[in-house]
């Protein structure tokens, strides 16, 4: 796993965490994942900002981590009228 305290602002990162445990499932781990730049990598926290927003996780729940590549440029609207 990526070590998390090497991360600096510049890394786009996914990690996949673990969610609290509800009543419909006591005793099965369940998982989501997240995409973003990092914000602040602390010794209990780290925070990404998202598309959506700003998200933090705790590090004690995390699962997994990697850095992963900037996202594709985006290629012009077309107008929709062939030449």
């Amino acid at each position: 796993m990526l070590n998390l305290d090497e991360l600096t602002e510049a890394d786009r990162i996914v990690l996949r965490y673990r969610l609290a445990e509800g009543p419909d499932s006591p005793n099965t781990a369940q998982f989501s994942d997240v995409l973003g730049y990092v914000l602040q990598v602390d010794p209990w926290v780290i925070r990404l900002r998202t598309r959506g927003g700003i998200v933090e996780v705790e590090r004690a729940l995390i699962t997994r981590a990697k850095r992963v590549p900037p996202p594709p440029a985006r290629r012009p609207r077309s107008s929709g009228v062939a030449d």
